[in-house]
C-alpha cells in the first residue's frame, strides 16, 4: 500500500479533503472481520489458499494479511496487544478446525466440548481451572461465562476487578515498539490497540483472561449499577483511572512516532433503541475520565483518540465530542431509539 493510504486517513482525521474515503477493516477488535469470512474473501479475490490466523478469538476474528489488505484497498493498520482477550499470547500458531476452515490459532488456545457440543475455552490457555468463555454449538464466536460466586453487594471492592488497569510489563512494551515500527513500515495509518483505560466497558466485567473468579458485579447487574450512579461504580472509575498517563507515558517513548490514532474504549452505552444510561449519569461516571484520558493524549501526542459505542447513542455525541473523542466507530445503530424502522 502506498502512502496515499496514510495520507488519506490522516487527512480525514484532520477535517482536510481526502479525495477519497478511507477504508478500515481489521486494525481494532471493533473494526475486524470474522474468520470465516476472511478465509472467503481470500478466495474471492483469488488470493493463495492458506489458513487464516484467528488472532482475536473472542469474537474469532481473522487477520487480515497484507495481500488481502491490498486487494481490499485498506488503509489502516493495527497494533494489537501481546495477549488476547483470554489472557493467553498471539503466537506459536497450530492448526485447529472451524466449522469445516482450517485456520490457525494461538498455541494457548485449549478448548474442550461442553454440553450440547459447546465449545469451552479457558483464561491463559489453563484447562486446570474453569473454562471462561463457550461457543454455542451452532455458534461463531464464543460468549464469556459467569464464574462468579453469587455476589454481596455491600463488600463490592474495585481493587477485585483491576487486573487489567496494573503497570505494564517491559515484554509488552517491546511487543509494541516492534509491532508499530512494522505497522507504520506499511505506509498505512497505524491505529493503536494498547488496552487498560476501558473504565467499565462491560465486555471485561466477567474477566475471560484470569484465571480468578472475581469480577464487581455482573452484567446486566453492573451496568445497571453505573446508570443508577451506585457509589461503587465511581469508586472503581476513580481507581481504574489513576495509572493511564504513567503507563501511557511509557508506551508513547516505545513506539514514538509509529502511531497516528489509539482506540481507547470499547464501553456500550446504547441499545437499539434506547441507552444503557442517560447523559446526565454519562456525565458523572464516565465524562471525567474520558476527558483526563483524552487531555493527556492530545497534550503529549499527535494521536487521534477513537471511541466505540454500539447501539442508539446519539444522544451522547455531544458529550463524546466535549471530552476529546476524535473518532466515533458506532456498532448497530445511532438512532435516538424511537423504536422499530420501517422496513
Amino acid at each position: 500500500m502506498s502512502a496515499s493510504g496514510r495520507d488519506a486517513v490522516v487527512s480525514a482525521l484532520s477535517h482536510r479533503a481526502a479525495g477519497r474515503i478511507p477504508v478500515d477493516f481489521g486494525s481494532t477488535s471493533v473494526t475486524g472481520i470474522h474468520v470465516s469470512c476472511v478465509a472467503a474473501l481470500r478466495e474471492r479475490y483469488g488470493l493463495e489458499r492458506r489458513p487464516v490466523k484467528v488472532h482475536e478469538p473472542y469474537q474469532m476474528l481473522g487477520l487480515l494479511e497484507d495481500d488481502l489488505q491490498r486487494a481490499m484497498g485498506i488503509d489502516v493498520e493495527g497494533v494489537f496487544p501481546r495477549n488476547t482477550m483470554f489472557g493467553f499470547p498471539i503466537e506459536d500458531w497450530k492448526p485447529w478446525t472451524f466449522r469445516g476452515i482450517e485456520v490457525l490459532v494461538p498455541a494457548d488456545f485449549n478448548t474442550t466440548a461442553g454440553q450440547n457440543g459447546d465449545t469451552l475455552i479457558y483464561p491463559k490457555g489453563d484447562t486446570s481451572v474453569a473454562p471462561s468463555g463457550r461457543m454455542p454449538k451452532d455458534g461463531f464466536f464464543f460468549d464469556s461465562i459467569v464464574r462468579q460466586k453469587p455476589i454481596d453487594e455491600d463488600r463490592l471492592d474495585p481493587a477485585d476487578n483491576l487486573e487489567e488497569f496494573t503497570a505494564i510489563a517491559e515484554e509488552d512494551l517491546a511487543w509494541f515498539a516492534r509491532s508499530a515500527r512494522d505497522a507504520r513500515a506499511t505506509g498505512r495509518a497505524v491505529i493503536a490497540n494498547f488496552g487498560g483505560t476501558a473504565f467499565g466497558d462491560v465486555a471485561l466485567v466477567r474477566r475471560p483472561f484470569s484465571r480468578t473468579r472475581k469480577e464487581s458485579a455482573t452484567w446486566p447487574s453492573g451496568t445497571c449499577r453505573r446508570a443508577a450512579g451506585g457509589s461503587i461504580s465511581t469508586r472503581f472509575s476513580r481507581v481504574s483511572a489513576r495509572s493511564p498517563s504513567e503507563t501511557w507515558e511509557k508506551i508513547r517513548v516505545a513506539v514514538g512516532g509509529c502511531v497516528d490514532a489509539v482506540f481507547t474504549c470499547g464501553t456500550d452505552f446504547g441499545t437499539q433503541t434506547s441507552a444503557f444510561c442517560s447523559v446526565p449519569a454519562f456525565r458523572e461516571l464516565y465524562f471525567p475520565y474520558y476527558q483526563r484520558l483524552n487531555e493527556w493524549i492530545h497534550r503529549n501526542t499527535n494521536w487521534k483518540t477513537f471511541k466505540h459505542s454500539c447501539g442508539s447513542v446519539e444522544r451522547f455525541i455531544d458529550s463524546f465530542i466535549e471530552c476529546g473523542f476524535d473518532i466515533l466507530n458506532p456498532g448497530c445503530r445511532l438512532g435516538r431509539g424511537h423504536g422499530p424502522r420501517p422496513a
